[in-house]
């Protein structure tokens, strides 16, 4: 299904639906301020299962990440994190970041492997913000990837639509997406290291 989803004013309706699906196990392609993303909740192991064989990848060995509505829920799958890490992140936040932290002993059981660290992603984008917080817990994500040898990532919610229609339950339209990824930062040791520079700058 495609849905039309305008980000100046996400429909509460169109939000509800799209949060009624991925609590009963559904994939959802979305936008964010960096790519449009591919997603479910963290509750639903089937739906984890079938990103990972979209992906062709074993779910153990994944690197998704997690999508927060805000850092209110950080402590419920990170180990405790320094003052510094959690300043620098709430200056970051929401935006263009991939927060990459030590996992405590939740994410080992979402994923069904020894994962002993977690990416967290705070988008400053309207749509997956009200989706988030409507659903109350994160999401699981990965970039949808083109395609084209030339062309890393796809923009247009159409493209996304004939390639992965037959492979989710839903495919949000909130206009062109981004072609940059997000920055990558590691924060699993005591140098703060960025792993990807991507269209953010960390302050």
């Amino acid at each position: 299904m495609l849905l039309r989803i305008y980000p100046e004013n996400p429909a509460p309706r169109l939000i509800r639906q799209v949060v009624d699906c991925l609590n009963d196990g559904g994939l959802v392609i979305f936008p964010t301020d960096t790519v449009y993303g591919l997603g479910c909740s963290i509750h639903q192991s089937k739906a984890i299962d079938r990103i990972a064989a979209i992906k062709g990848i074993k779910k153990e060995k994944a690197n998704f990440s997690f999508l927060f509505p805000d850092l209110s829920l950080l402590s419920e799958f990170t180990k405790p994190i320094s003052n510094d890490v959690f300043k620098m992140m709430r200056r970051n936040l929401p935006g263009p970041f991939t927060f990459i932290l030590e996992a405590n002993n939740n994410i080992p059981k979402i994923f069904q492997s020894k994962k002993r660290t977690i990416g967290i992603r705070i988008p400053d984008e309207a749509v997956i913000q009200a989706i988030l917080y409507e659903l109350g817990h994160p999401m699981m994500t990965t970039s949808i990837l083109d395609q084209d040898q030339l062309v890393e990532y796809t923009t247009d919610p159409s493209i996304i639509y004939e390639n992965y229609k037959d492979k989710v339950d839903i495919i949000i339209d909130a206009g062109f997406g981004g072609n940059q990824a997000s920055t990558i930062v590691d924060c699993t040791e005591n140098e703060v290291v960025i792993l990807r520079q991507g269209k953010g700058g960390l302050q």
